[in-house]
């Protein structure tokens, strides 16, 4: 069987988990190229990671003309997401785009035709659906194991130092295309609509309190309706210790990530006291499910390959991370109406575009600092406690 040939575009920090992901599946792949404006970040990946059969290119372009490319993953800043997907699926490539999927839901759905109308594939890189603690409670969830699902607790907790917003794509509604909610809660808020689905509305607040070379927001809190459930999130930058969760409460009980099984039941007067069968009941399912073999983003890679192989089922395609951008553009669109928006979000508003939603929200600050690179001291944190 011929490998299927690898080309990353962009040699920015995620590229690495890329490369090093594609490597764990050799059997399947070969990585082919890396592309980048900054050449010279090309050849460091290619001789940091020994990818002997590689070429750098500075012009993606060349390497989509390549008959030696079958694969794309594309670690470009979010503004170019879609050009470059959209070129690679024209060019009948693969195309696996890392979050967020693309800019607005125009985008999206450019990207989803274009896939559709080449006959290859797009996937959206969500690695946190790949985590054990995620797939048992998916499906304990589904099986109505805490009963129906009535609140939900979403807490997507980072931090980022003030010269984060430094890098030149960073910080502005054009390029980055928002702030702490589209580019570090996407994580939560793709495992949230792919566990409970899509909600009727959303209602939301965003603002900007420490990170003043940026237009964006850097704090976030939406509230979502769905016809018998409510679930809570709140997206963050200024949270020190980066203490990320996310709970499912039920009429027979709870389950959270980190993990965390609790029922209760009513003593006569009302007060609660823990209902020990119940919480053993939880507990002893989720221990009796399987862990995964493989998790994060090597798993996604190989559901990825596998899938355009015929192997199994693709879990994240295009129409899912679209999923993940509408509950985001509707949090931004709330956000400017200071109301509750209904979904779905139609084509004819102005949040279904790029340059529509860019044009209306708010400023923040101004960006007065660009640099074109940062020289990396350490790995990028990738969420500390996702999926533990």
């Amino acid at each position: 069987m011929k490998k299927l040939g690898v080309a990353i575009i962009g040699a920015g920090a995620i590229a690495g988990v890329h490369i090093q992901a594609y490597l764990k599946h050799s059997d399947k792949c070969n990585i082919v190229a890396v592309c980048d404006l900054f050449v010279d970040k090309c050849e460091k990946l290619i001789s940091e990671y020994n990818l002997d059969s590689a070429k750098a290119y500075k012009d993606y372009n060349d390497a989509l003309v390549s008959q030696d490319v079958d694969v794309v993953s594309i670690c470009l800043p979010p503004s170019m997401h879609a050009t470059v997907s959209i070129s690679a699926l024209n060019a009948k490539k693969h195309v696996l785009c890392e979050k967020p999927l693309a800019s607005s839901l125009e985008e999206c759905d450019l990207m989803i035709k274009a896939a559709k109308d080449n006959g290859v594939t797009l996937a959206s890189v969500a690695q946190n659906r790949f985590k054990t603690p995620h797939m048992k409670i998916k499906e304990m969830i589904e099986d109505g194991d805490i009963g129906k699902v009535l609140f939900a607790t979403v807490n997507s907790l980072w931090w980022r130092g003030e010269n984060y917003y430094d890098i030149w794509w960073r910080g502005t509604w054009e390029k980055e295309s928002g702030g702490c909610v589209i580019n570090h809660a996407v994580h939560h808020i793709d495992l949230l609509q792919w566990i409970m689905g899509m909600p009727k509305s959303v209602t939301a607040f965003i603002t900007n309190l420490n990170h003043h070379n940026s237009e964006c927001e850097d704090l976030g809190i939406a509230i979502l309706q769905y016809p018998s459930a409510v679930a809570e999130v709140t997206a963050s930058l200024v949270h020190h210790n980066e203490l990320q969760s996310i709970s499912f409460q039920g009429t027979k009980g709870c389950l959270s990530v980190p993990f965390e099984a609790y029922s209760s039941k009513p003593l006569a007067n009302g007060f609660p006291e823990e209902n020990l069968v119940e919480s053993e009941k939880i507990k002893n399912k989720y221990a009796s499910l399987s862990t995964l073999e493989e998790e994060g983003h090597p798993a996604l890679i190989n559901n990825f390959l596998s899938s355009i192989l015929g192997e199994e089922e693709l879990l994240v395609d295009g129409h899912q991370g679209r999923n993940t951008i509408e509950l985001i553009t509707a949090i931004y669109k709330s956000a400017y109406e200071k109301a509750p928006v209904k979904l779905p979000i139609q084509e004819n508003d102005i949040f279904y575009t790029k340059g529509g939603i860019a044009s209306v929200m708010p400023h923040f600050y101004e960006k007065t600092k660009s640099v074109d690179n940062f020289s990396e001291t350490k790995p990028i944190t990738l969420g500390r406690d996702v999926g533990k």
